[in-house]
């Protein structure tokens, strides 16, 4: 079945909606100081489930391929992703990821040959600005540590996505397929490395498997689901600032659930983000929007032999913050 693209746009929004309320799920009920062990709980158990639905494994040069997405977009990044919210205050980690569409601008010039359109670099600097004003707050001083490990998680991001982008998918594999592949390999990457840094895992209440179980099922396995879906049909500018709503979505949970309460600048940055997002979703000038929808479906994620795309896609830090 054919989704149309206002639906289809805002299935995909789903995803960092989901994502937004990661930092929540952490805080309230998440063993403190394991990032390593969250982001094997979130990663590999969803990875395994993707398997066993798609029942659809690698073969010829998709097994490394498959290792190195995995690699950027998973194992390197939820391990930096949830450190930097560990170790930052007042959501700087969502700050510092704001800037991936800048990044993934830069990659693709280089390595897919793409001019940016000033109109997508102006965009993506507004919805920046406007995630620093929601998140952004002066309590605490900046650890350089966090500070690098945001940086470096959306750059891990950044060229996972461009990658991504360049060789497409297997003829007759799917995003279910494609995304369990990236989990599973990101997760088995992760577990030696949690377990040498943390050792064991630590002992769960029930709120805490609570919450790894929505982490790793709605929170990844849907939500990233939803989001592979969204790129291969969607132009990558469309994707791209539908991040925005990740650190949106925290503060309002946030003010909703955790009695935190939202300034007037924090308002105006908020409609400032929203506002890039919605900015990002119309079509380039003298491209109509139906065609971007009926393009990305007949080619995106195809072999790369035979896919001449040239855009790249994003997935930006989702709103976590300490």
């Amino acid at each position: 079945m054919r989704t149309g693209r206002p639906a289809l746009i805002a299935l995909t929004a789903l995803a960092p909606v989901s994502w937004g309320t990661t930092y929540a799920v952490t805080t309230e009920f998440l063993p403190p100081d394991r990032p390593l062990f969250t982001a094997l709980a979130r990663a590999l158990p969803a990875g395994l489930l993707l398997l066993a639905l798609a029942r659809v494994r690698p073969h010829g040069a998709w097994w490394w391929k498959a290792t190195v997405l995995g690699a950027l977009n998973i194992g390197a990044f939820f391990p930096l992703l949830f450190l930097s919210a560990y170790r930052l205050p007042g959501g700087m980690a969502a700050v510092v990821g704001s800037v991936g569409p800048l990044f993934v601008v830069g990659l693709s010039a280089v390595l897919l040959g793409q001019r940016p359109p000033t109109r997508a670099v102006l965009t993506a600097v507004a919805a920046a600005f406007g995630v620093s004003l929601v998140v952004l707050r002066s309590a605490g001083e900046l650890d350089a540590l966090g500070a690098l490990a945001a940086l470096a998680s959306a750059a891990s991001m950044s060229a996972g996505t461009v990658l991504t982008s360049r060789w497409g998918r297997p003829d007759g594999v799917g995003p279910l397929a494609l995304t369990g592949w990236q989990l599973t390999a990101g997760g088995l990457l992760i577990a030696p490395v949690a377990l040498l840094a943390e050792g064991a895992p630590p002992a769960l209440d029930a709120p805490a498997a609570g919450g790894y179980l929505y982490l790793a099922l709605a929170n990844t396995a849907v939500a990233y689901w939803l989001w592979f879906r969204g790129i291969g049909r969607l132009s990558a500018t469309q994707v791209t600032f539908l991040g925005p709503l990740s650190p949106l979505t925290a503060a309002v949970v946030g003010w909703a659930a955790l009695g935190e309460t939202l300034t007037p600048v924090q308002l105006i940055g908020m409609a400032l983000a929203f506002g890039a997002t919605l900015a990002g979703q119309l079509a380039p000038r003298g491209e109509p929007a139906g065609k971007v929808v009926k393009m990305a479906t007949a080619q995106s994620f195809s072999s790369s032999s035979r896919n001449g795309r040239k855009d790249s896609m994003d997935l930006t830090v989702p709103g976590l913050r300490r």
